[in-house]
């Protein structure tokens, strides 16, 4: 219901911009780095020399081609800032059971293999830099909010900007050696000891809602349907208006 038709082009405040037409040239993209990030989750840093740039947020159509012909493509958010000169993006995936795509990356994919990208994609999910940022995350969902984070910290942004992020333990926390004061996590199975385990809930968020900075929050949600829908519905009890949340869901 939030959905919108996005311009052909985007940028961002001070030097990046998007243009249109290149984002739809399928592209060639090289494996440069694989780090692993959680038992579960990697990072996929690719080789793209002829990006077009993105907006922290966006995602992009990834495709792979086996050798008989057969063709899977998946939309991958974009977990780099678009700061990054060297004509690299990341992608973190998740290994999920029985994925085509995901399964390929996790137990084929070494460094020096290509695939086939297409984007960036999508500007309604998009953060420009340009005003207060109040991010809710689940699981995979925080990778679009780290390229968030990351652009925020690379261009030194004095504009307020919380990261609430909900996994199942501290072991399953996507970046969690990156986190810093801007970000608390939630755990929902276990924790170490003193912290409290639980879903997200009105505790975690109220507080931001009742002290928001100058102009109010824009919140961006990203995570499963189940997960889109409570923190939808724990922003709105807050006081967050609905036109003012955006949100990225999957499965």
């Amino acid at each position: 219901m939030f959905d919108v038709t996005p311009p052909t082009r985007f940028a961002v405040p001070g030097r990046i911009a998007v243009d249109g037409q290149a984002t739809a040239v399928w592209q060639t993209a090289t494996i440069a780095e694989i780090r692993p990030e959680t038992a579960r989750a990697s990072t996929f840093r690719l080789a793209v020399p002829a990006w077009a740039g993105h907006l922290p947020g966006q995602h992009l159509l990834l495709r792979l081609t086996a050798e008989d012909g057969y063709v899977a493509q998946r939309h991958y958010s974009i977990a780099s800032a678009p700061d990054d000169d060297s004509g690299h993006i990341e992608l973190t995936l998740d290994h999920v059971a029985d994925g085509e795509v995901s399964g390929w990356f996790h137990t084929v994919a070494q460094v020096g293999d290509t695939v086939e990208v297409r984007g960036p994609v999508s500007g309604f999910f998009a953060w420009p830099g340009d005003r207060p940022a109040l991010l809710l995350g689940a699981g995979s969902g925080v990778v679009p909010l780290m390229s968030m984070v990351r652009h925020h910290r690379a261009r030194g942004l004095d504009v307020p900007l919380r990261l609430l992020v909900s996994a199942r333990s501290p072991e399953e926390l996507i970046y969690a050696r990156e986190f810093g004061a801007e970000t608390t996590p939630v755990f929902t199975r276990s924790a170490t000891a003193g912290v409290s385990v639980g879903r997200m809930a009105a505790a975690h968020v109220a507080p931001l809602l009742a002290d928001p900075p100058p102009g109010g929050w824009e919140a961006y949600v990203c995570g499963s349907n189940g997960f889109a829908e409570h923190a939808s519905r724990l922003l709105v009890a807050a006081g967050q208006p609905v036109h003012r949340i955006r949100i990225e869901r999957f499965g």
